[in-house]
């Protein structure tokens, strides 16, 4: 559950820095055994606050690009998302983007308002809420898509790409497992 390596130093919101790795006068085979100890891990040894971590980390390397555009992180996920299948059901959306409805509609409602999204009941099936792009949502690709974010990341592409991939096949497993049981 926990990695081998420590983790950088993380920068916190006050500009001083986490001290997640060892310090030199930790560095002792007494120490590296203690880490294996359940009850001695260091938060820079979990798995789940690595990626916890990155995910913060993503959000303020995107924040430049959305702050330009307007958009908010889970805004700008639920447009891409969009791009990918329009006019579909608030739940289609929900399910892809992993929110319940009750987080993604007011998301979604401030899209309307910003004119990047029509919200429409089903006329099939008045129970449902379908979600389609204006043009002005449509148009917001070019401007987006110039936050590059693989060079960022320090990773070269097929690196990058064996991540994305890992960390998609790591949240199945944990999804699955949570399913089952």
């Amino acid at each position: 559950m926990f990695v081998s390596e420590r983790a950088p130093p993380m920068k916190l919101k006050d500009g001083s820095k986490t001290n997640l790795r060892t310090s030199s006068r930790d560095n002792s085979k007494d120490s590296q055994k203690r880490e294996t100890v359940a009850g001695d891990r260091r938060l820079g040894d979990f798995l789940c606050f690595a990626i916890y971590s990155a995910n913060l980390a993503y959000g303020r390397a995107y924040k430049q690009g959305l702050d330009e555009l307007g958009l908010t992180y889970p805004q700008w996920i639920a447009i891409v998302a969009m791009w990918e299948k329009d006019e579909q059901t608030v739940g289609e959306l929900g399910d892809t983007m992993f929110l319940e409805s009750n987080t993604l509609t007011p998301i979604l409602k401030k899209l309307e308002a910003m004119g990047y999204l029509r919200r429409q009941r089903d006329p099939a099936d008045e129970r449902q809420v379908r979600v389609s792009l204006t043009d002005a949502g449509r148009r917001l690709r070019d401007r987006g898509m110039q936050m590059k974010l693989v060079k960022s990341s320090g990773l070269k592409a097929d690196e990058f790409a064996r991540l994305q991939k890992s960390v998609v096949t790591l949240r199945d497993n944990l999804i699955k497992a949570t399913a089952e049981g």
